[in-house]
Parts: structure tokens; sequence; C-alpha cells
């Protein structure tokens, strides 16, 4: 392996090693911000390193066919206290300006969401809701209204129409209410006789019962 090909993987290592820093800085300070219970924090540590080394790998295997030297270790182990001597507390402080960046553009959508949509559809279903009552009663109002003004000449239409409807009326109470008052009586009489076999059954099943009691008592 020629002396650039190892310079070059060193330098990549290095800068891998700076990116683990910055990723493993910044998944510290997002789990903080989100309160991510104490007991997920080991699982999410090992799901870390997993794809940290598949990555350092990845990227080995990209600049010298993954051969695994010293200067490899080197060289990440340069990259990461580099990185935690100069730019972590750097990297700390973005990533918490970041995830208020985030906050606040958030709250902002939010609250532009509410003011621009949710409250003037509410406020339309309340006008709405007005506009509904008083066309209500202002249909009521003119039925009312209109009811008043029909009366007198429905009047006339039934004085002037009796001659018609009258011996309907005649012929209805005269023929088909006596025919309703049978159906009721018949009705009436099958519910006596129900009950009458009713009273018979329960006089019959007592009978032998008394029967009995005597027999005993004899």
């Amino acid at each position: 392996m020629s002396l650039s090909i190892q310079w070059l993987t060193m330098t990549t290592m290095l800068l891998s090693g700076i990116g683990m820093g910055i990723v493993f800085d910044g998944y510290r300070v997002v789990s903080d911000e989100l309160k991510i219970n104490r007991l997920w924090i080991p699982v999410l540590d090992l799901l870390y390193w997993i794809a940290a080394t598949i990555i350092v790998f990845q990227v080995l295997s990209s600049s010298n066919e993954g051969e695994v030297r010293a200067y490899v270790f080197l060289g990440l182990l340069i990259g990461i206290c580099l990185y935690y001597w100069l730019f972590s507390k750097i990297t700390m402080k973005i990533v918490h300006v970041l995830i208020g960046t985030v906050r606040a553009i958030i709250h902002f959508v939010i609250h532009a969401f509410v003011l621009l949509v949710i409250k003037p559809l509410l406020l339309l279903y309340r006008i709405s809701r007005v506009l509904l009552a008083f066309l209500r009663a202002f249909t009521i109002f003119i039925f009312k209204i209109v009811l008043q003004l029909v009366r007198p000449f429905w009047k006339l239409f039934a004085w002037m129409t009796k001659p018609i409807w009258k011996p309907v009326v005649r012929y209805w109470t005269s023929r088909v209410n006596p025919i309703i008052a049978k159906w009721r009586l018949k009705e009436r009489s099958l519910a006596v006789r129900e009950r009458a076999v009713r009273v018979w059954e329960r006089l019959m099943k007592r009978k032998p019962d008394s029967d009995d009691d005597h027999k005993g008592n004899e």
C-alpha cells in the first residue's frame, strides 16, 4: 500500500472520528430535549455504535479496500479526541439552536393554522348558526302570516264544498264507525275469553292439590 493511500485512509478515519463525535453529541442533546426514558439510553447507544461501525467500515472499504491497520484506529482516536477538544461545545450549542428553531417553526405553523383556518371556520360556523336561526324564525313568522291570510279563503272553500264533503262525513260516521266499534268489541270479547280460560286452568291446577291435602289429613 502506497504512502499516499495510507495518508488518505488516516485522514478519512480522522474525519470519521470527528463525524462520530458530532453525531453522538447531537444524539445526546436530542434525547435530553425529548425526555427519552433512561432505560432506552443503553439500547440507543448500542444502535449508535452498530451504525457507526458499519459506516466507518464502508468508508474504510472505499479508501483502502477494507484493510485494517494500526493507523486506522489511530486516525479514529485522533479525530474523536480532536472533536471533543475543539468542537464538542460548539456542536452542542448549534444542536440546541437548531432544536429551538424547529420548535419555533412548529409553534408558528400551528399558531398560523389556528389563526388562518380554525378560527375562520369557527366564526363561519357561528355565523351560519345565527343565520339559520334567523331564517327559521322568519320562516315561522311568514308561515303564521300566510295561515292568517289563507284562513278566510279556507273557510269560504269549506262552505262552498260543504255539499260535497258533508255526505262523506255522514257516511263515515254512520257506516265505518260502527264497524270499528264492532272490531273493538270483538277484541274485548277475545280478551275476556282468554282471561276466563286462564282462570279456569288455575282452578283446575289447584283442585288436585287440595284433594291430595284432604287425603293426607284423613
